[in-house]
């Protein structure tokens, strides 16, 4: 390539040439840009060089640069990065055509906002002082066709590296005797070689010092091919950790794999022998359990058969999409198909002789989703990664679809598009249920109450608003707080400030509270305040709610519209209710009877 002007003996040295020369240098030492074939002009004077910029790129892959510009060497790494991005963006192609039609403002603006906006999540260099620190989101068309509507904003109008000029410009390629290159494939398969070295770096799998690459295990194999063949399952995959410890699987009983979605760590027994597509099925396996939360989504349910339940829906999903193969005396059983988790634990929950026979990867009668990481030297911390699997699975899912992988099965697809919209949260949905069952007041307007407003205007009389007594009266709900032993101080605190919060934003004049424990307390009518900071819980016996439920329910001044919320951690009797009621429970807490109003799990 030509470096440009250069310094004969005896010249004093060209502090701009010598800063592009480090610029250059900069670029070249990233594998992905310095893998482009692509040339620089710095001759003067030269037509394409422009005057009012640094750099221009040419469709031949050619970037010309002003000669005598002044920029640190970092500023010049991004001005070249930014042209050789025009080039595998495809958006100056190379072409014999002549003449070619040059692009017009929106284009320009449009595709150098994109080649910036990739330019700060793939750094390189300094970007220049006077450019937009964000850009909008959408493609070069889409953004081109949206500024030809409504007109291009105004930091985005010079946003390229030759000032005020185009920085792209399309010329016919006239090598005749070789074949047009493709800028756009060229820089494609550079991303990807420096792509795969850095993680290969990152992983372990290649030297830093040596370059040489280590010898890579079965299950590291497995795993890399969901990151650069599947992309369903490589977005998670790319931020799971295999841990393959014998002496750590064979403490914990794990005859194969296991998982705990918490830390994202899958365990594995390095001595058991797999073939790479058995690994590739066994590793899928682990991925989904955590990327579906099913360690969460069994709620007050058996932990070990709601495990094999999701074994059996996970595996037939598998075979169907023909990931891997799957090993011997994996749960698999093809008469449970299209059925849910929840479905198949349904079924399963009455036959013990069956249960007696499970196994899942882990073992025989041991679940393969941990409910606690599993403590080994290379631990990492503990970590909520829901928003990550969240967000990879519904991801690899558009990937997947929009690169036509093959059709899913419907229960996967379903439940990864449940994934994609978050379940409401607790006090959301007991909101809904006093929505719902708890009348607000309604305000009455009487000129025998003057307005507030009145007083500004004495000539005009206005009528004021009140709540009738009976309105009011009616406007509440009754709440049995159960108050033994049992009960944590952060259930309670966050249960009744949900409840007052609710009622003072409804003007909910008073609540009716009754505390229970070895006998029930009867607190009265007490207002929103009171409920959430001034109430003594008295009682710190025994849990019997019934008689707590049966005094509210036959107190007089009780509206027998009005419903009933039950707040307790499940160690309580079992409750008859005969009006509108719902109960208020820890997550992961069980009610020892079948409750026939809505259960909220507090969280």
């Amino acid at each position: 390539m030509k470096a440009g002007r250069g310094r004969k003996n005896g010249d004093k040295p060209d502090p701009a040439a010598e800063a592009f020369a480090a610029g250059l240098v900069l670029l070249k030492r990233n594998p992905a840009f310095g893998a482009v074939a692509f040339s620089v002009c710095r001759e003067h004077p030269c037509a394409l060089t422009p005057a009012g910029g640094l750099a221009a790129v040419t469709s031949g892959g050619k970037v010309h640069v002003h000669p005598t510009k002044r920029a640190e060497p970092a500023e010049w790494a991004w001005v070249l990065a930014h042209c050789v991005l025009h080039l595998g963006f495809g958006h100056v192609p190379a072409s014999k055509d002549d003449p070619r039609v040059q692009p017009d403002r929106y284009d320009l603006a449009a595709r150098c906002t994109v080649v910036n906006r990739f330019l700060l999540t793939f750094p390189m260099g300094r970007p220049p002082d006077d450019l937009p620190a964000a850009y909008p989101s959408g493609d070069e068309g889409e953004l081109a066709a949206r500024w030809r509507r409504d007109g291009i904003p105004a930091e985005y109008e010079r946003c390229g590296t030759a000032g005020g000029q185009p920085d792209q410009i399309l010329t016919t390629w006239n090598g005749w005797n070789t074949t047009v290159p493709d800028w756009e494939a060229a820089f494609a398969r550079a991303l990807t070689r420096a792509v795969s070295t850095a993680m290969d770096t990152a992983g372990g799998r290649v030297d830093r010092e040596t370059g040489e690459r280590a010898p890579q295990q079965p299950w590291n194999r497995a795993l890399n091919w969901f990151v650069s063949s599947y992309p369903l399952l490589g977005g998670i995959a790319a931020g799971i950790t295999v841990v393959a410890d014998a002496e750590l699987a064979r403490t914990h009983g794990i005859t194969t794999a296991a998982v705990n979605s918490a830390v994202g760590e899958i365990y594995i027994n390095p001595l058991r022998e797999l073939t790479d597509e058995q690994w590739r099925f066994v590793l899928a396996h682990e991925i989904l359990h955590a990327a579906l939360r099913h360690g969460e989504r069994r709620g007050g349910r058996d932990p070990f058969l709601f495990n094999v339940a999701a074994d059996y829906v996970v595996n037939d999903w598998l075979v169907r999409m023909r990931v891997g193969d799957m090993p011997d005396g994996v749960l698999y059983d093809p008469q449970l198909r299209d059925l849910s988790a929840e479905e198949v634990y349904d079924r399963m929950a009455g036959d013990l002789r069956r249960r007696r026979r499970l196994a899942t990867l882990r073992g025989k009668g041991l679940g393969d989703v941990l409910g606690e990481p599993l403590r080994h030297p290379a631990a990492r911390p503990y970590a909520d990664l829901d928003d990550f699997y969240r967000r990879g699975l519904v991801q690899g899912f558009d990937l997947h679809q929009y690169g036509g992988r093959g059709l899913l099965p419907a229960g996967l697809v379903q439940e990864i598009r449940a994934l994609a919209h978050p379940p409401v949260p607790w006090d959301a949905q007991l909101a809904r249920w006093f929505d719902a069952y708890v009348p607000r007041p309604q305000p009455v307007r009487s000129y025998a109450r003057p307005a507030r407003r009145q007083a500004s205007t004495p000539d005009i009389p206005r009528a004021g608003r009140y709540f009738p007594d009976e309105e009011a009266a009616r406007c509440t709900f009754g709440v049995v707080l159960d108050t033994s032993g049992s009960m944590s101080a952060t259930l309670l605190g966050k249960a009744l400030g949900a409840i007052a919060s609710y009622a003072e934003a409804r003007d909910v004049p008073a609540a009716r509270v009754v505390f229970c424990d070895a006998a029930p307390y009867d607190a009265g009518y007490l207002p929103p305040a009171e409920i959430a900071g001034r109430v003594r819980v008295r009682g710190r016996g025994g849990t019997e709610l019934q008689p707590g439920i049966d005094l509210l329910c036959r107190a007089d001044d009780f509206p027998p519209t009005a419903p009933v919320l039950v707040i307790t951690d499940g160690w309580c009797d079992t409750l008859r209710v005969r009006r509108e009621h719902a109960y208020l429970i820890p997550e992961g807490a069980r009610l020892p009877f079948t409750p026939r109003g809505p259960v909220f799990r507090l969280s």
